[in-house]
Order: C-alpha cells, then structure tokens, then sequence
C-alpha cells in the first residue's frame, strides 16, 4: 500500500476518535478536540491526492477509498449535528442521498464498462464547502465552550444556514453528475 492510501486509511480511522470528541460532552473543551482531529483529517485529503498525482501512485483503490474516505468523515459530523440540534435532518437527508446515488452511479458505471467515474469540479466544490462548514460549526461551538460569545451570534442558527448551504450545492452538483455521466445511466439494463 503506499502512502497516500495509508493517509485515507488514516482518515478513515480518525473518524471514530472524532465522533467520540464531538458527542462526549463530559470531555471538557469537546469540540476543540473534536475540531483537531476533524482539520487533521481533512489535511490528509489534501495531502494524499497531492503525493498521488507528484509521485504518481494514483490507484484504482485510491480513486475509491478517497471520495468515501470524505463522505464517512463529513457525513459522521453533519448527522452528529442533527443530534446536537446544529442541523436540519432534511438539509442531511439530501447531503446523504446525493452521496448514495454518486457512489451507486460510481459503481454501475465500473461494474458495466469499467469506467472509474472521478470527481469532477463541482464534487470537490462540495467537499471543501462541506468540510469548511464543519470547521466553522466547531469553531464556534468550541469558542462558545472557552468564552461568552455576544448574544448577536447564534451557533444554531449559522450551523443550520452552513448546513443547508451544503445542502444547496450538494444537490447542485449531484445534478450536475447525473447530467455529466449520463451516458453512464443510459447503458444500464
């Protein structure tokens, strides 16, 4: 295995100790915790697909593991956040039913022609907003754990926006990926 599938291997298992630092409450500081580990995680995304393309180790496993690598992390905080009453349900239902019909979109299209369908623009788009979303919902719940906040900034009402701002171009760019790869869906029996 090379290294940078050992960094999405490493993502992948950064995302239990998140979710233990995002949801225990009795952690004193959680969420600054929880933020760490979630920018470190999120820096190994950056830095795999870089060393891939540098050193060219790009991989079949790796074209797979990374995007999924990316949903597990992402979609762990956001359905985390419903239960931190930080997001809507319905904004995470649509996050979540994009990312199973891309990755089923994904894998018809690999199945049928062995074609690896990679991410394209917009998909990245809504990764790094979805990941800076996250980021800034820690950020502030973090901060709102060390000092008094003003009352004029309401983390549940920015958390939510964040949220359904992650929504809007999740929905956006799946769209776009059925409109991309149609021709992909056109040759299912």
């Amino acid at each position: 295995m090379n290294t940078p599938n050992k960094l999405t291997m490493l993502r992948v298992m950064l995302v239990p100790v998140f979710l233990v630092f995002l949801m225990v409450s009795r952690i004193p500081y959680n969420f600054l915790y929880a933020l760490a580990i979630f920018i470190a995680a999120s820096l190994t995304d950056l830095l795999d697909g870089y060393l891939a393309r540098k050193n060219n180790q790009v991989t079949t496993f790796g074209k797979f593991l990374d995007p999924l690598a990316d949903k597990v992390l992402v979609l762990s905080a956001m359905i985390c956040f419903i239960q931190l009453e930080l997001a809507s349900s319905v904004a995470v239902v649509i996050v979540i039913a994009r990312e199973f019909m891309v990755t089923s979109l994904r894998l018809v299209a690999v199945s049928g022609s062995g074609k690896v369908i990679p991410a394209g623009f917009l998909g990245k788009l809504k990764t790094v907003i979805s990941m800076v979303s996250v980021i800034g919902i820690l950020v502030l719940s973090g901060l709102a754990q060390m000092i008094s906040l003003p009352a004029a900034i309401d983390i549940p009402a920015i958390s939510h926006g964040l949220m359904w701002l992650c929504a809007g171009i999740t929905l956006i760019s799946g769209i776009w990926y059925v409109v991309r790869n149609w021709d992909s869906i056109g040759t299912m029996k």
